[in-house]
């Protein structure tokens, strides 16, 4: 997994991306202005970071342009913004950004554009093309293209290879986390048992094929379900399901 580095002046954007970002194992360090990001940046060099554009001491871009000056943009950056124009994405891209989030952020778009990055950063950091004093030409780059992570569309919802339907899928065997327990077949699901009990043992077997499927990511699994991540845990508490996926920062 990666190391993440999000920088952004509202709490509660950092808390979200933080626990979107933990729970598919990354470590994340959190920054709420540039001095905070300067410090993290040096401490531990990230292997990705999500940069908010405008933020009160030091806006997003005027700190891409100060570690692209100073030899530091090494890593893949993100930039992103609920307010930006279609200038200032260029803007930040010509100085070395990867690539740019409009906010509100689907956690589909979001979780697609950092591994798009990390891919990226594995290939190695891309030279910039430009010294930080052209980047004001009024005509973009010719080997600027428009991200293609930003289109729409989620794998999410497709069956697994080979699943020829929903019931196939629920009916697979399988295991959830650590969890050695075989999970019951849908097919044997006793329709004998009074309502709550046969209910208790459908939503047993429907959330461990989530769980067993999302690789016990319980963000997918809260977004798959369409439920809260609070009751998504009350509810995976009643039905006795434990989960012993470890989670490390």
């Amino acid at each position: 997994m990666a190391r993440i580095l999000v920088v952004d002046d509202e709490v509660g954007i950092r808390e979200l991306l933080s626990e979107i970002l933990y729970d598919e194992g990354h470590t994340v360090d959190l920054a709420e202005n540039a001095a905070a990001a300067r410090t993290l940046r040096n401490q531990h060099r990230p292997d990705v970071v999500l940069l908010d554009i405008w933020m009160p001491d030091t806006d997003g871009v005027t700190l891409l342009k100060e570690w692209a000056s100073q030899g530091l943009l090494d890593m893949p950056v993100i930039m992103m913004s609920g307010h930006a124009t279609i200038d200032t994405a260029v803007e930040a891209t010509r100085i070395g950004a990867t690539d740019f989030l409009e906010k509100p952020i689907t956690m589909t778009r979001l979780l697609k554009t950092i591994a798009s990055a990390l891919d990226r950063g594995r290939a190695g950091p891309k030279p910039v093309a430009q010294p930080v004093t052209a980047i004001r030409s009024s005509s973009p780059p010719p080997s600027y293209v428009q991200p293609p992570i930003l289109t729409t569309g989620s794998d999410y919802g497709r069956a697994p290879i080979g699943a020829s339907s929903a019931a196939e899928s629920l009916a697979e065997m399988g295991q959830v986390g650590g969890d050695t327990r075989p999970r019951q077949p849908l097919h044997e699901l006793s329709l004998d048992l009074p309502l709550r009990e046969a209910r208790d043992a459908f939503e047993r077997v429907y959330f461990e094929h989530h769980l067993a499927r999302e690789g016990g990511s319980m963000t997918r699994v809260a977004d798959k379900t369409g439920l809260e991540r609070t009751h998504l845990y009350r509810k995976l508490k009643q039905l006795g399901i434990e989960l012993s996926r470890k989670r490390s920062l």
